[in-house]
């Protein structure tokens, strides 16, 4: 693999992992943007960005599909309608790094900042799906299966599946998108064009796509079947081998939140006001409540505010909440914890021991950090 020809970046990045580049924006600058700017969205790779040529890309959709299809991105683009969905992508390692410091995890040491929102145009695969023949009465216990053009594992493409049910909902949302926040796709995510699997973890929404496939199961892809699966504690690289197959795949999102101002470690002042800001969010439903403690969970206060889309009752809240919580007199030295609760009364597990688990996924547990009286520095 050569790592000769990558986009370039932003230098205020936290670099976890060079080659491939996993990176994630300084926590600062992402809770500045309810939309984050493309060059500050976390970068999620597998392998060398590839580099394609869009003019000469086509897309394929086969498998059991009635009538095949093969598209540029122009014909794509011509013969369905554009949409825009406003989504929030989250690395299912998002906060690995809590997970490690109770024992160790394998997977890039992920802080709480692997998560960014944008606005992304393309085109409904539901439609171009439906132009292949398939319909969800038809295909209904089929997945959806897609390859990417970066070389990954196997000499394979990065791969993975989502269910039949997801696509064809036309509230699902589920999208090719050759857009990100009004500009064509910038190379780390996926230029030409990616998959946007919103609701789900970023894991599934698969970037430089190359085809779909149809089938009766989901991908072979080691990235689906050895990889984003969430096993009991006591599993470990001993025993793991009993757990791949009877595990599911990861594919929603759990309810999320964190504080990203302050950080972990800042020093504040005794007594001296402060106002603590940070995300949560689901995997569709609409946030309902964030809560913080100044005293490690023993008691709890709302958030002042906390600004989201407006979508009434429907479950297509697809980006992340930003909120604010205005503290008077910060009691330093003190721990700030935070959970979220969504409409449908999901919440945040407060015990983190209980999650923990080999390949440091899904952490969801009560998002903590510590502050240091500033006179005592």
């Amino acid at each position: 693999m050569s790592y000769d020809n990558e986009p370039q970046r932003r230098s205020d990045f936290t670099v976890n992992q060079k080659e491939p580049f996993n990176a994630e924006p300084p926590m600062n600058a992402l809770i500045q943007h309810f939309i984050t700017p493309n060059d500050h969205f976390y970068v999620r790779n597998h392998a060398p960005v590839p580099t394609i040529d869009g003019q000469s890309y086509r897309l394929i959709i086969g498998g059991d599909v009635p009538q095949p299809i093969n598209l540029s991105l122009a014909e794509l683009k011509n013969r369905f309608p554009k949409v825009q969905v406003m989504a929030t992508l989250m690395c299912a390692g998002n906060r690995r790094n809590e997970l490690g410091k109770i024992k160790a995890v394998r997977g890039v040491t992920w802080g709480p900042a692997a998560i960014s929102n944008a606005v992304w145009g393309g085109v409904p695969l539901r439609l171009v799906l439906q132009a292949a023949g398939v319909t969800e009465s038809n295909f209904s216990q089929h997945h959806i299966c897609f390859e990417g053009f970066d070389i990954c594992k196997n000499n394979t493409g990065y791969g993975s599946s989502i269910p039949i049910s997801k696509v064809m909902d036309r509230n699902g949302d589920v999208l090719l998108a050759y857009e990100m926040n009004g500009k064509e796709l910038p190379r780390d995510h996926g230029y030409p064009l990616r998959v946007v699997v919103p609701g789900y973890i970023g894991a599934r929404s698969v970037k430089w796509l190359k085809s779909i496939v149809i089938q009766k199961e989901e991908s072979s892809n080691y990235f689906q079947q050895r990889d984003y699966k969430l096993f009991l504690p006591q599993v470990d690289w001993d025993n793991v081998e009993q757990w791949w197959e009877k595990s599911p795949a990861i594919q929603e999102l759990s309810v999320q939140a964190a504080i990203l101002e302050p950080t972990n470690g800042a020093a504040i002042k005794t007594g001296s006001p402060y106002i603590i800001k940070g995300y949560a969010l689901s995997n569709g439903h609409r946030i309902a409540r964030v809560d913080i403690s100044l005293d490690n969970g023993i008691t709890w206060e709302p958030v002042t505010t906390i600004k989201g889309e407006t979508k009434g009752d429907s479950n297509r809240y697809w980006s992340w909440f930003l909120w604010t919580y205005n503290v008077r007199s910060m009691p330093s030295p003190c721990r700030i914890v935070c959970r979220a609760w969504d409409y449908s009364s999901n919440s945040m597990p407060g015990d983190i021991n209980s999650i923990w688990n080999l390949r440091g996924v899904m952490n969801n547990s009560w998002h903590r950090i510590d502050i240091v009286n500033k006179s005592n520095i």
